[in-house]
């Protein structure tokens, strides 16, 4: 393919044996599946043989929107839409047995994932979030606790989903090759109710200013968040720790914490 945007992170996945490992990740017969990011539909025409119940392209690229639109125009079960997925209001359309894939753009991978974790009542908007990422972004969402790869994407997914790292993927079963490799992961939405924050956003904003100091002590970090050392405690909270020494759990403590002051 000789149309490739730059600005839009546009690498077509094209090994048929990848894309076939990708939609067997789930089952999609019968689901209301979307695609984030179609391209040239490589993936499409395999979520297609699976049967779904419908299936919702978003597509930012005009040209590969139209492509798409005049490929797929005698499928009643496709919609298309050219669209930003950053932008796009997806709470109307997502049902419970949504599925949702997507071989991310590189340069907004992380704030489409951010997108999904914010929706209101996951459970009940999809039951699959299957991405493609940079590898490197995606040892950082699943870094565990106590290793350099821990920090706020991780904090932030494992609080509303139980992830699976699938497969790495080659960059030479993409076009044109990018200089990294990919990995896939299986987010599956949980109902473990770690706390009771009441807005992820708040969760954001902890876990940003801590990270932002990621090799300092957390004792500066603890002082922009509360007034008072009152607060401090009520959870066990060691301040000399550094940011990647404590639990998600204990994230989810102070966030609930500030919000109730």
């Amino acid at each position: 393919m000789k149309y490739l945007k730059k600005s839009l992170g546009q690498n077509f996945l094209i090994d048929l044996n990848i894309i076939k490992k990708i939609t067997n990740i789930v089952d999609i017969k019968n689901k209301d599946i979307f695609e984030i990011g179609p391209g040239s539909g490589a993936l499409t025409n395999e979520i297609l043989r699976k049967k779904p119940k419908s299936l919702t392209l978003i597509e930012k690229d005009f040209y590969l929107f139209k492509k798409l639109n005049l490929k797929y125009i005698s499928h009643k079960k496709i919609t298309v839409y050219n669209e930003d997925i950053l932008k796009f209001n997806l709470e109307n359309k997502l049902t419970k047995n949504s599925i949702i894939f997507g071989n991310l753009p590189y340069n907004i991978s992380s704030q489409i994932l951010v997108k999904f974790i914010k929706l209101k009542n996951i459970t009940s908007k999809y039951c699959s979030l299957i991405f493609m990422f940079q590898k490197e972004m995606a040892d950082r969402i699943i870094g565990k606790h106590g290793t350099s790869k821990y920090g706020r994407l991780s904090i932030l997914a494992n609080y509303k989903f139980d992830i699976l790292k699938k497969f790495n993927i080659s960059p030479n079963c993409f076009f044109p090759k990018p200089k990294v490799n990919s990995t896939v992961l299986h987010f599956k939405p949980h109902n473990k109710i770690f706390n009771k924050i009441k807005k992820i956003e708040n969760l954001e904003k902890i876990t940003n200013i801590f990270f932002s100091s990621r090799r300092k002590m957390i004792n500066k970090s603890i002082k922009k968040i509360f007034k008072s050392n009152e607060n401090i405690k009520l959870i066990d909270l060691n301040l000399k720790s550094r940011p990647e020494d404590l639990k998600p759990e204990l994230y989810y403590q102070i966030t609930e914490l500030f919000e109730k002051n």
